[in-house]
């Protein structure tokens, strides 16, 4: 669990900031997100295949010398 200790003299705003990077880092929103609802095997399956496919796919331009 992510947490931070607010030093002297330091702002609330600044310990937010540092509290926000913190969680971004470690993750949490992201996976937070990812259990808002369910997501059924199959579906699962599906958006792993299509980030696959998504990932291999050639870029369509081509650079040709003129």
């Amino acid at each position: 669990m992510a947490g931070v200790k607010v030093r002297e003299s330091e702002s609330f705003e600044n310990a937010l900031r540092r509290f926000k990077r913190i969680t971004e880092r470690a993750g949490i929103l992201s996976d937070l997100k990812k259990h808002q609802r369910y997501e059924k095997p199959s579906e699962k399956k599906k958006k792993k295949l299509l980030n696959a496919m998504r990932k291999t796919k050639k870029p369509r331009t081509t650079s040709q010398d003129y």
